[in-house]
């Protein structure tokens, strides 16, 4: 037996589709040789830098391409590889009913310098399973072996500042994570891995520096707007910072921490209104949070 769908059952079937389908992502990748030329079986893997249970595999059609739908937002890293060729590691960031188009680009490389990738490409991967298990300390000694196996893979030296970051090494995470963004500026992760350790340090100047790139290089990723917003009101900048938070909240309707940050700067700026405004939702959001008293004596305050 058939079942039949009403007219407004499938209209309200079809809203949904709708709005799932704007909620996630879609990339559209091609491997290239040096020459420009499209790599076919080439093997490719997407992995979501939130969580690596989140990955793809594909193998490259005759003209070099792959395609995955529905994909979470946020940033992924893309590797392709055949033999004959160096991998390379590029990354992306999804956004919410977008498609990303992008090339990887592989090099040539002789048989002894690719028996050398594979072997740093082997470690890391064993780096990444004692990371997974919290043994960050096995973890940095293996991203610093795949690193003397091929120095110019930016994200062995992404993935050590991580493991030393863990281990509560801030100069040591510091300087790897500077070799990472040395070998691929444009790379997201880092250039947020760096104003991060910077900002911890109180570095804010500079650190907004590399918020402000990681920004230019993923404006729909509301944790570096938020992060470039904390840098611009540390160096006397609200105006700018609010900018940043209201955007952060626009593509997160949920950032209870950038609806504090707003609610602070505009009470400064004497707009009572929307400062109430924005610390009640930030309440409603995070009653528990560890502002939340703080919240609540200003909302008191402005009151009155």
């Amino acid at each position: 037996m058939v079942k039949k769908w009403g007219p407004s059952v499938l209209a309200i079937l079809v809203l949904v589709a709708m709005s799932w389908a704007q909620t996630q992502g879609r990339i559209e990748g091609r491997v290239l040789d040096p020459g420009g030329n499209p790599v076919e079986k080439a093997a490719v893997s997407v992995v979501s830098q939130r969580t690596a249970s989140v990955h793809y595999e594909f193998v490259t059609k005759k003209d070099g391409k792959f395609v995955q739908v529905g994909l979470v937002p946020g940033n992924y890293l893309v590797s392709a590889k055949k033999p004959g060729f160096a991998p390379n590691t590029t990354e992306i960031h999804v956004s919410p009913g977008d498609t990303s188009s992008f090339e990887v680009r592989l090099k040539t490389v002789d048989a002894v310098a690719e028996k050398s990738l594979s072997e740093g490409d082997t470690i890391f991967v064993k780096g990444n399973k004692l990371y997974g298990e919290q043994n960050y300390a096995a973890a940095a000694s293996a991203y610093e072996d795949a690193i003397k196996k091929n120095p110019e893979v930016w994200q062995y030296d992404l993935n050590l500042g991580l493991a030393r970051k863990k281990m509560n090494q801030a100069e040591e995470a510091l300087a790897a994570f500077k070799k990472a963004l040395a070998l691929n500026p444009d790379s997201i992760s880092a250039n947020k891995e760096v104003g991060e350790a910077l900002a911890k340090a109180n570095n804010f100047a500079e650190a907004k520096t590399y918020y402000e790139k990681a920004v230019a290089l993923s404006p729909e990723d509301p944790e570096a707007r938020y992060n470039l917003g904390i840098c611009l009101s540390s160096t006397g900048e609200p105006e700018a910072a609010l900018a940043q938070f209201r955007k952060a909240v626009e593509l997160k309707p949920d950032f209870a921490d950038a609806l504090y940050q707003m609610g602070t700067i505009l009470i400064g700026q004497n707009r009572v209104p929307e400062a109430i405004a924005c610390l009640e939702k930030f309440l409603a959001l995070a009653p528990n949070h560890e502002k939340a008293g703080v919240a609540k004596q200003l909302l008191q305050a402005l009151r009155k």
